[in-house]
């Protein structure tokens, strides 16, 4: 079967010494010790997950971005 190659959302933050990657799309969660191997762990674990659970043809793209918020 030929590869497929579509993009998806990162979304990575730090929690106490690790980085947390997500990706919303698919919902696969990892982690790592800096900002690239949590997106390589991320990467790998996503890939995994779509062979075993291919996606449909169309995933809307997540849009990230800030807000401000003022609160008391």
């Amino acid at each position: 079967m030929p590869m497929k190659t579509k993009s998806f959302t990162a979304i990575v933050y730090r929690e106490e010494d690790m980085y947390i990657a997500e990706c919303p799309e698919i919902g696969t969660v990892d982690q790592g010790a800096t900002i690239e191997e949590a997106l390589a762990n991320l990467k790998e674990a996503t890939r995994l997950y779509l062979e075993e659970c291919p996606p449909p043809d169309e995933i809307t793209p997540r849009f990230v971005t800030n807000i401000e918020v003022s609160y008391a």
